[in-house]
């Protein structure tokens, strides 16, 4: 996710959707009333926009009504969850869909271990209600105030080489296209748009249930310890079978390594967190010193290094239930990209990202560069798409709001990304267009085929979607 490192387990907040200002006096039929003046913005504050009309429906009947009138009118339609992707791909000026009001658990399986959700549901609040029944997801994101649907849409992954990304733990799904259809896509019933819809960017239609395969509930031990990047990528393949979900965190301007090892254990609860570390200086002092440093870029090293020894130079264990381990806070808002290379490309990326760091001293990195590996699957539009894939995720932080100098770094990342083979990961920001995508997705004309047969007018397209598919 590109979060700050933290051992901290609690949730940020949401963003804060504003009060309307008044009802739109448009209404779809007599069960769904919109909203006008509502202006969306995403966690990071880094894009916005102003909808026509914003609705919150409570049924899949008031989805359907709010899709008639869109097509009466001729309005772009764009459904949104937690607002946390790091991009435009949630912005529309047309109508805004807000999913939170449908956010129901609706069918436990115990003996399948499936659970069918309603798609606006949160993570955060999907946790608790799968520890009712002993189960939980078989990987999780850093980040849980995100909707299921969005979480899928975009692609959403953790690290672990038995692993996939979270899409791939949806065995069925039901959408509501542009004509108001409902489909129920699975493996065995619309299997090819299952293929599409498990990654669907938003722009298939409607989500309206997810259904998940879980797994046993389970808890996890967490050890970080220090090493250097010459030392974790010489044995690569060595930590990767140590740990079941293993990734590492880069420091920029250094050989400084923070190696992560979560997995499985008995052990009871415990936390490495304090707040005078976590936050006095993990936040406050750091936030600071990124905020000189965008006067005296100079400083960014020294900073990466200084918070290395600081906060990362000794090892640290922590245990709990798998999604409080999996889930971390993010405090910084910040700019991300975090592209999929594959897998046996690593070592070579990551030294030519290191080797472009030092032959131009004029371009500074935040810590840290995050390293996350995930196995291939058949989603059309998954990063991971045939291949067992490796996240390399950079960050900027916006210190106090202030917007650091990236392009460069950004171009230079993205040039070596693609070099290698890279994909770019939905909700981040990235700068491909279709001839990038056509080239980087042997099934990415299937999906268009199948994106154009469910919408054919474009009422779930956006400018984002736009670069994407024109």
């Amino acid at each position: 996710m590109g979060c700050q490192l933290q051992s901290s387990r609690h949730p940020f907040d949401l963003p804060k959707w504003p009060r309307p200002k008044n009802r739109g006096s448009q209404r779809a039929g007599a069960l769904v009333h919109g909203h006008k003046g509502v202006q969306f913005q995403n966690w990071a504050k880094t894009y916005g926009c102003c909808p026509e009309m914003y609705y919150q429906p409570t049924s899949v009947e008031e989805v359907r009504e709010v899709l008639t009138l869109a097509r009466q009118q001729n309005k772009r339609v764009k459904v949104v969850g937690g607002g946390h992707s790091p991009s435009d791909i949630a912005c529309t000026d047309g109508f805004m869909i807000h999913m939170g009001k449908m956010n129901r658990v609706l069918q436990v399986d115990k003996e399948k271990k499936q659970v069918t959700v309603e798609a606006g549901i949160l993570l955060t609040d999907l946790h608790p209600q799968l520890d009712k029944y002993g189960l939980a997801m078989s990987n999780l994101g850093a980040v849980s105030d995100v909707t299921i649907a969005g979480v899928i849409g975009s692609g959403t992954h953790n690290t672990g080489v038995k692993h996939g990304i979270l899409a791939t733990q949806v065995v069925a799904l039901t959408l509501m296209t542009a004509d108001g259809a409902v489909l129920e896509c699975s493996e065995s019933s619309n299997a090819d748009v299952f293929q599409a819809a498990r990654v669907h960017l938003g722009c298939l239609g409607v989500i309206l249930t997810v259904t998940l395969q879980c797994v046993p509930q389970f808890h996890l031990q967490e050890t970080s310890f220090p090493s250097t990047l010459k030392e974790v990528l010489d044995n690569l393949d060595s930590h990767l079978k140590k740990s079941e979900y293993f990734r590492f965190h880069w420091f920029p301007h250094s050989e400084n390594v923070n190696i992560i090892y979560q997995d499985h254990t008995n052990k009871a609860p415990s936390s490495a967190s304090n707040w005078f570390w976590d936050y006095a200086i993990g936040f406050y002092l750091l936030e600071f010193l990124l905020w000189i440093s965008t006067y005296l870029p100079c400083l960014v090293g020294w900073i990466n290094r200084f918070f290395f020894w600081l906060l990362f130079n000794h090892k640290k264990e922590s245990s709990n239930l798998s999604h409080k381990i999996f889930t971390y806070e993010c405090r910084f808002k910040q700019h991300v990209q975090d592209w999929a290379i594959p897998r046996e490309k690593t070592k070579e990326a990551l030294l030519e990202l290191k080797a472009m760091l030092e032959a131009h001293p004029n371009v500074v990195a935040h810590f840290p560069v995050e390293v996350r590996f995930t196995r291939s699957d058949e989603i059309l539009l998954s990063p991971c798409f045939q291949r067992d894939s490796c996240y390399m995720n950079i960050i900027m932080y916006r210190p106090y709001g202030k917007d650091v100098p990236r392009l460069d770094y950004w171009l230079a990342y993205e040039t070596i990304m693609k070099k290698f083979g890279g994909r770019p990961h939905w909700a981040k920001a990235h700068s491909c267009t279709r001839k990038d995508f056509e080239k980087m997705y042997p099934a990415f004309q299937k999906f268009c085929e199948i994106r154009e047969k469910l919408d054919p007018t474009g009422m779930f397209l956006n400018s984002y979607l736009e670069k994407v598919f024109y």
